[in-house]
């Protein structure tokens, strides 16, 4: 299945419709529905056309790597953007997302479940990096707003000589639960409720249904270890810097979305 580019125009029709609800609903969203769809259709053009390089006979896979890493380094910048008031997120970011891409990528590449090549290592990285940051904004989030909320009762277990480590030890487990469930409730829907994009998007290649599902299936896999990897670096990663070194908990607030 090809689609034209008369058939892309057509479909920005969808576009006009989201307008058009945030416009009768007064959300003062146009501008910002209008501006994030042009956005993503210009940066996947631009993907597109620089895969389409990576492509081609003789191009080294170095180059495809040099991509991926430029990729780690822009997610880890923008999740510290979308949550600036969090101390310290841009390092953990980075080291979350460099640890989620190497124990995936090891998986995917290092036991031959996909070849390793650009038209394999680009997308699957992407992916990983994609869920990871959202995870990563999500994780940084939940922590610093237990910790606000609970500042009382850490602050007693640090009365009682408790380490910053082991006073915060009791609420990660409710940060990792509260980051990691809306991954896991959309996998466990993933089939019934509703068929997700790589496999829709196979499906309508004309890759046969089998196939596609195999491979959706490992996508789904590579998102919830992405997701559980990511989540559990920055909380243990953020946990260090929500206290001085003499073990006294930062001022913390909530955070505004």
């Amino acid at each position: 299945m090809r689609i034209s580019w008369t058939g892309l125009a057509v479909s920005l029709v969808l576009v006009v419709v989201a307008a058009g609800i945030s416009l009768a609903w007064r959300l003062g969203l146009e501008r910002s529905i209008v501006w994030a769809a042009l956005r993503a259709l210009v940066q996947l053009l631009i993907v597109g056309g620089v895969l389409a390089l990576l492509l081609l006979p003789g191009v080294s896979l170095w180059w495809s790597w040099l991509w991926v890493a430029a990729m780690l380094a822009y997610a880890a910048w923008t999740a510290k953007q979308r949550a600036p008031s969090i101390p310290g997120l841009l390092p953990v970011a980075g080291l979350a997302f460099l640890a989620a891409g190497t124990v995936c990528l090891a998986v995917l590449f290092g036991l031959g479940v996909f070849p390793l090549t650009s038209r394999t290592l680009v997308p699957m990285a992407g992916l990983i990096v994609g869920n990871a940051m959202t995870s990563t904004v999500l994780a940084g989030r939940r922590l610093q707003e237990e910790f606000a909320d609970k500042r009382a009762e850490i602050e007693a277990r640090l009365a009682l000589g408790q380490s910053g480590r082991d006073a915060a030890r009791p609420y990660l487990r409710g940060v990792l639960r509260s980051a990691l469930s809306p991954q896991i409730e959309t996998t466990k829907a993933t089939g019934l409720v509703f068929l997700p994009g790589a496999m829709t998007g196979l499906i309508l290649a004309g890759v046969p249904p089998v196939q596609a599902v195999l491979v959706q299936a490992v996508v789904m896999f590579l998102v919830l270890a992405a997701a559980a990897t990511t989540t559990s670096v920055v909380a243990l990663g953020l946990v260090r810097r929500l206290f001085t070194p003499d073990d006294r908990l930062l001022a913390l607030s909530r955070e505004r979305v």
